[in-house]
């Protein structure tokens, strides 16, 4: 991609020029995936997902869940193998509708994580106020509320300084996270019963009823929420050593993982607490499962300690999402892909000072929505509003680069093509049909079209400015295909020189200039396949 002071990208991998090393192996990159799939969300959904089905057949939606997150994370695997740069959906948006739409679809990704992830986070905040609620039963709403933005504003502050410094912080919170949902297993299946586990009601599986349907699209929208953090390493692809084997590895073993951590949760729950206490908002059991798991077998004084490390687990998620996504507009920001103010970087601690602070602001509202209306909605929000350009994004993206780059590397191919993309197309369809069925009187899918709509308005303002497609000549950059193989060479320099052959060639605009004339002068480089009155390669 050439930048506005006309320097090209070179052949080898784009995120070259920002100095990654390729260090983490497959443990550690399963390991990163699996911690963020595992924060605070299943402490505050299972009861959700007893709500959405209505008994303890609510199961169905983690198994629903994990069916997903593998046909998505298939898709994931192959983008990630074959374009293994910083940014994961960034990376494969842009290369996969340059052709078309220029920048377009990578603003818009952007644009929609500005939203999606501190409304995700903000989700941890609310689960922090619920568990707090256990050893603090008298909280009112005001108490809850200006809690929760304290919490928030606290992040903020301690991520405004060097992020090296965080690295022991988040360490030892994820460690905690881990031991506080090892000990609710362990507790559940010391004292379950299979009575409470296993006995449904006469109704459970109808599948002939609407009932049925519309809970099972909630339990998977909750479910695909629990998984959600199986893609981590494909965002980090320029410092995943082996990106061609580790990258698709990693994605599938932590879903296997996490699904077998979170169905044991989930029946170990089932097992010790009826799940009509779940439904009964005046029973913690509603607002702190784990709390009351731990209350009925180990006693109050081992509920409150666990309680205690839930706690603790709700602040690694918020602190750790909240460090990752304020990176994400910077990156795009520095890459002249979305406004440049989110490129400036903290005078003295260098951290991204406009992401961080919109972010967290941001994840102020969402709390807040999320309080006065209820989780499952604030779920329901921030998925639809990732449906659009991201999920269902990546579907076409596959196709499109399989189509538009047969040539590229491609040493994980999906399995059973395209039945898994058929798959994932299915279930974030269904997720986002049913979205405001399942939040009534929210209109999730308006907000989202809205949301998506105002990226597109800010997307021309933006291109008019920097003289991008539309208005300007569209930029194809194909470093992967024509790149160095990552498996074959870790070696990162930080500081390439430019190569010669590098393949960036900027696409004339057909209109008319003045004079007349279409095309807006030659491009030795150019396709020779294209259309010679756009300049775009011919279909193949």
């Amino acid at each position: 991609m050439a930048d506005t002071a006309g320097r090209a990208d070179t052949g080898r991998q784009p995120d070259d020029r920002v100095g990654f090393v390729r260090r983490i192996g497959l443990f550690q990159a399963t390991a990163i995936n699996m911690s963020q799939m595992c924060g605070i969300g299943p402490f505050v959904t299972i009861p959700l997902m007893v709500a959405a089905f209505g008994g303890p057949h609510a199961v169905i939606g983690f198994v629903a869940g994990a069916v997903l997150a593998l046909a998505d994370g298939l898709i994931w695997a192959e983008l990630g193998a074959s374009l293994p740069g910083a940014g994961g959906s960034y990376v494969y948006l842009r290369q996969a509708f340059q052709y078309r739409t220029g920048k377009l679809m990578p603003f818009l990704f952007v644009w929609t994580m500005m939203l999606y992830f501190p409304l995700a986070l903000s989700t941890g905040v609310i689960g922090f106020v619920q568990y707090l609620t256990y050893l603090w039963p008298g909280m009112t709403q005001t108490q809850g509320d200006l809690t929760g933005l304290v919490l928030i504003a606290l992040v903020v502050v301690l991520l405004w300084g060097r992020v090296e410094n965080m690295a022991r912080i988040t360490t030892v919170l994820w460690c905690v996270m881990i031991l506080s949902v090892v000990l609710v297993i362990v507790a559940a299946y010391t004292h379950f019963s299979a009575d409470l586990a296993f006995t449904y009601p006469s109704d459970a599986f109808e599948l002939t009823s609407s009932h049925f349907w519309i809970g099972f699209a909630a339990g998977l929208t909750i479910g695909i929420y629990d998984y959600g953090g199986y893609n981590t390493t494909a965002y980090m692809g320029a410092e995943i050593k082996n990106p061609g084997r580790n990258i698709p590895r990693s994605i599938i073993y932590s879903i296997l993982g996490i699904m077998a951590i979170y169905l044991l949760l989930q029946i170990g729950t089932l097992g010790v607490v009826d799940w009509k206490d779940m439904l009964d908002p005046d029973n913690p059991a509603s607002s702190s499962i784990a709390s009351a798991v731990m209350e009925t077998t180990w006693g109050k004084g081992a509920a409150d300690a666990v309680t205690v490390l839930i706690l603790v687990t709700a602040v690694a998620s918020v602190f750790t999402g909240l460090l990752g996504a304020s990176r994400i507009p910077y990156n795009a920001a520095r890459e002249k892909v979305f406004f440049r103010p989110f490129g400036i970087l903290h005078a003295r601690h260098r951290f991204p000072v406009l992401g961080l602070l919109s972010m967290g602001g941001i994840g102020c509202v969402g709390f807040l929505i999320g309080r006065h209306t209820d989780l499952a909605t604030l779920i329901q929000l921030l998925l639809t509003v990732v449906v659009l350009v991201q999920a269902l994004g990546q579907i076409a993206a596959v196709t499109v680069l399989r189509r538009r780059q047969p040539a590229l590397r491609r040493p994980y191919r999906m399995w059973l093509y395209p039945l898994p993309s058929l798959v994932a197309l299915v279930g974030w369809l269904v997720i986002y049909g049913y979205a405001d069925r399942n939040s009534p009187g929210r209109h999730p899918i308006e907000w989202s079209l809205a949301w998506v709509g105002a990226g597109c308005v800010a997307f021309v303002l933006w291109a008019r400015y920097e003289k991008v497609w539309p208005f300007g000549p569209r930029e194809i950059s194909e470093e992967y295909l024509h790149g160095a193989d990552p498996d074959t060479d870790p070696a990162v320099d930080p500081e390439p020189e430019a190569d010669p052959e590098a393949v960036v060639r900027s696409v004339p605009d057909p209109r008319p200039d003045a004079e007349g004339r279409t095309g807006g002068g030659g491009n030795p480089d150019a396709d020779p396949d294209a259309d010679p009155g756009t300049g775009v390669p011919a279909e193949r």
